[in-house]
């Protein structure tokens, strides 16, 4: 078994100890859907690829490692990780979600769990004393994403654990936006991390996966069944990709995040723009909380024009940047959340929170950073209304 201290190193070397047949340094894809078994109740630890997959094994045996939990699962999408995890609810059983989240997360509690039974509420999750009146008997979870999306809010992740655990309900972190290289919720006290896999873990826009990390070994029974029942897995070649993706992690986000901070630089900088949420800045509302929790600010920034700007002309006007869903890869890709990301959620409650019509989201690749702010300028300055 290889000795490490750092995380550097188990995003190399973390989930697979080599393979004792070929002594192949990464792990073999076994692209298969079954297993001969030796006999009537014999196998070799393999029966149904829905089941177990040594490839997938692997990949969930390293997102366990890397945050520091019990178990790992991998899922054909995030959204499908998301969807397992809130299996785990039953009928008259309320979650609790952040007052901004990814609007896939919105969408499933509206549009598919509360036809179970299960019910939501949107609140103020950076308000601890508020958060604790919410709690009710029916409340079984709280749902966080912390930096959130799109807003960059950051919650006290420790704090809101320590809440929870109180009234004997779970915590459920959403760790997307840093991944475990920049935050560890589980040493926090959370419950539950949920990833979609799709963004920086994978890191280059190649493929759809979703991850889910519990520290409890009666969770990890629970959401195995659920994984194994439901079967939305994540496919060998995929975990494969995962895996590979991985291994650079810690360089990509470094690049991510020196960029990220140059450009928030600049859009505090410039005359146009009227409002930037980045955890990064010292300005930041969620500054002194976010650099208690997190290695730093992360890589994500949204921000909004001042009305004099069309924010249609902004968006054509980009070269470089690719007006895209997602988030996270090599590339950089911006978006426009109220149309895009955040479409599910209704206009109301989209207003109500703080997602406005103005809002802009980047995703800073690892370009080099002058050639991103040079195409930001170039779009803001074409698109100033005269």
């Amino acid at each position: 078994m290889k000795q490490y201290k750092h995380i550097e190193s188990a995003l190399l070397h973390g989930g697979f100890d080599g393979d004792p047949a070929t002594g192949s340094v990464n792990v073999p894809i076994y692209q298969t859907s079954t297993y001969e078994q030796e006999e009537l109740g014999k196998h070799k630890g393999w029966e149904y690829s829905r089941t177990g997959n040594p490839t997938r094994a692997a990949l969930e045996k390293l997102i366990a490692e890397l945050e520091g939990g019990k178990a790992g699962f991998a899922f054909a999408s995030g959204m499908a990780a998301i969807t397992a995890v809130l299996s785990l609810f039953r009928t008259g059983d309320k979650i609790i979600i952040s007052s901004n989240v990814y609007g896939g997360t919105f969408r499933v509690l509206d549009k598919v769990f509360n036809n179970f039974g299960i019910t939501y509420s949107i609140e103020d999750t950076t308000d601890i004393d508020s958060l604790n009146k919410k709690i009710t008997p029916d409340v079984k979870a709280i749902l966080i994403e912390s930096p959130a999306n799109p807003l960059m809010t950051v919650t006290d992740l420790k704090a809101v654990s320590d809440t929870v655990h109180r009234h004997g309900i779970l915590s459920i972190v959403d760790n997307t936006f840093m991944t475990p290289y920049l935050q560890r919720p589980l040493e926090l006290g959370a419950d539950i991390v949920i990833h979609s896999a799709t963004k920086y873990l994978g890191g280059h826009s190649d493929l759809v996966a979703g991850l889910a990390v519990v520290n409890d070994e009666n969770l990890a029974e629970r959401i195995a069944f659920i994984q194994n029942s439901t079967g939305g897995v994540l496919q060998p070649f995929d975990s494969f990709l995962l895996i590979k993706g991985i291994k650079t992690l810690g360089v990509r986000l470094d690049r991510h995040v020196l960029n990220a901070e140059k450009i928030a630089d600049y859009l505090v900088k410039s005359d146009a723009v009227k409002k930037v949420y980045y955890p990064g800045l010292p300005t930041d509302p969620g500054f002194e909380i976010n650099k208690k929790q997190a290695k730093n600010g992360g890589a994500m920034i949204s921000f909004e024009l001042f009305e004099n700007y069309d924010i249609k002309t902004f968006f054509k006007s980009l070269n470089l940047i690719a007006l895209a869903e997602s988030l996270g890869g090599v590339e950089s890709l911006i978006c426009h959340p109220a149309s895009m990301t955040h479409a599910s959620i209704p206009y109301e409650i989209r207003q109500k929170v703080g997602i406005t019509d103005g809002l802009i989201r980047l995703s800073p690749g690892i370009e080099h950073a002058e050639d991103i702010i040079s195409d930001l300028d170039r779009a803001i300055k074409t698109s100033k209304i005269k």
